[in-house]
Formats: C-alpha cells, sequence, structure tokens
C-alpha cells in the first residue's frame, strides 16, 4: 500500500538530506514537500500548486518541522488537528530540545515528536524507524466515528 508522506520543511539542507536519507533507507512511499506553513495548509486545502489531487494527495503522514515562515509549525499542527481527520499521522521533526516545544505539540495532537539528528547517517536509521513503525506495522484507526473531521 503505497502512502504519501508530506514533509514540511523551510530549510533547503534539511529538505535535501531527509529526501536523500528516504532513499537510502528504502521508503517507496512518495515524498512530497510544503516550504512554510502558510504552503502547508494550501497542500491541504488543494489549492494553488497543490489542486492536483493525483500529484499531491492527502498524506497519510506528515514530519512537521516547529520553526516555519509566515506560520509557525505549531500553528499548523492546531490547525490540521482542528480541520482534518485526526487520522493523519504527524509527527513533529525539529532541531528544538525544548520541553515547552514538546509538551505543545503533544497538547495539539502530535503523535510523535523527534529530535533532528545532526549526523546523516543517524537520520536515516530515524527515517527508516518511522517507515518500519508508522508506515509499515501501524494499524490506523479506521473506525470514522473515532475520528474528527470538518468541512
Amino acid at each position: 500500500m503505497t502512502r504519501s508522506i508530506l514533509l514540511v520543511e523551510d530549510e533547503e539542507n534539511d529538505v535535501f538530506f531527509l529526501t536523500k536519507a528516504a532513499r537510502l533507507a528504502g521508503i517507496e512511499h512518495p515524498l512530497r514537500v510544503a516550504r512554510d506553513g502558510e504552503q502547508a495548509i494550501a497542500y491541504f486545502e488543494g489549492r494553488g500548486p497543490f489542486t492536483n489531487r493525483d500529484e499531491n494527495p492527502l498524506p497519510y503522514l506528515v514530519l512537521l518541522d516547529l520553526k516555519l515562515p509566515y506560520m509557525r509549525g505549531l500553528e499548523v499542527l492546531k490547525w490540521l488537528r482542528e480541520k482534518l481527520d485526526t487520522r493523519i499521522i504527524i509527527l513533529v521533526l525539529s532541531s528544538s530540545m525544548e520541553e515547552r516545544d514538546m509538551d505543545e505539540a503533544y497538547r495539539l495532537g502530535a503523535n510523535g515528536y523527534l529530535v533532528k539528528p545532526t549526523d546523516f547517517g543517524m537520520l536515516v536509521e530515524l527515517v527508516k524507524s518511522i517507515d518500519d513503525f508508522w508506515l509499515k506495522y501501524n494499524h490506523p484507526n479506521t473506525d470514522p466515528a473515532l475520528s474528527v473531521s470538518s468541512n
């Protein structure tokens, strides 16, 4: 089963290394990128360059940076949990190890909080573990009655 991934990341180097790590980890799921918080919302709403859902499917998993231009990652997380199906897996992927950031991310509905490793080999391992747990072995909620969505 193909499950698309949306990376919400403004830092070009992080996008480059995460994309490369995904290839080396053997991830076969399509990886799309939104470069800031507003672009992430546009992606989910299917606006602008994201209107074609064949090319830009709603993601199964979101990797969300916190420090984004225009709209912070925590604001994007809050919007996603208020507006969309809660079954979408949202993992914060940040360089911040601040306890308040972690607490707020979980309070707003993040499924996980991962700190970006500075070593590329460890990044490949992290991406592989995301693939293994969330994309291969995790069995998501399929009961719409247990999920919140709005129009």
